[in-house]
């Protein structure tokens, strides 16, 4: 199968301060890749210059088999097809949830008010919140208002999802809803990069763990011989940094019906 997303030699520089060094790494359809380090490491301008709001500096960036790194790429229509939720929800707080979640399909996409309506009251119910449609947000949690970010997002129906650190400013008890919600997509065969200090959550999500350090990836492997075995010593140094209090379900995705 050929590759969705194709890193190779990627690298990126912030003035004279390299925070992408040519950065390999390959993602198929259906694949839930989950990006670990520490903070700074690089994890968040990885997912960035994949949707085009970091540009790259060297290197190839292909999506689908075309090459993203040119001057002719159109980014808004890049950004249809990869989805991005952030840390911070940027929902139109003058806006309804079913507005917020409707401009991005009618306005951009041009699509037919009934058919976006439609699924936009679906994905509202899947993520068990039909009953906020005609909520501002300043009426929601912040889980909430993350879930409708997932849903807007979604609504678009990007190939790819990605998501960057997205519980970080949740209150705890807010966490498990929203991490319910990627779950539910990984189980539904939606490929996604994910970056999260969640470390039970990626653990039980993940198809492969992406461990990165100081712009480079040092290491890749399945979940389970990354969390028992990791391959470098500073991996295991940042692992020493979490205990597992809290367990998850396994993932169960066929990938060869995808």
């Amino acid at each position: 199968m050929s590759a969705l997303i194709e890193f190779q030699g990627l690298d990126k520089f912030f003035g004279s301060n390299q925070v992408l060094k040519a950065v390999d790494l390959s993602v198929q359809p259906g694949e839930v890749i989950v990006v670990l380090g520490p903070s700074g490491c690089g994890k968040s301008t990885l997912l960035r210059c994949l949707n085009g709001l970091e540009q790259a500096h060297g290197g190839h960036l292909r999506f689908a088999g075309r090459e993203l790194l040119d001057s002719k790429t159109d980014w808004r229509q890049v950004r249809q097809d990869i989805g991005m939720v952030f840390q911070s929800y940027h929902l139109f707080p003058h806006m309804t949830v079913l507005d917020n979640i409707l401009l991005g399909p009618l306005k951009v996409q041009r699509r037919a008010r009934a058919e976006a309506l439609a699924q936009a009251e679906q994905l509202l119910a899947r993520v068990g919140l039909a009953d906020k449609r005609d909520a501002f947000p300043r009426q929601l949690s912040g889980g909430q208002q993350q879930r409708i970010a997932i849903v807007r997002s979604l609504c678009m129906n990007p190939k790819v999802m990605l998501f960057d650190e997205v519980t970080a400013a949740l209150d705890p008890e807010m966490v498990k809803e929203v991490l319910e919600v990627i779950l539910d997509l990984a189980q539904g065969g939606m490929t996604m990069l994910i970056v999260t200090h969640e470390m039970a959550f990626a653990k039980a999500v993940a198809d492969r763990i992406v461990f990165m350090d100081a712009g480079s990836i040092l290491e890749q492997s399945h979940p389970e011989s990354f969390f028992n075995h990791p391959a470098s010593a500073r991996a295991q140094q940042f692992l020493e940094k979490f205990s597992y209090v809290e367990t998850m379900p396994k993932k169960t995705v066929n990938k060869e019906t995808l």
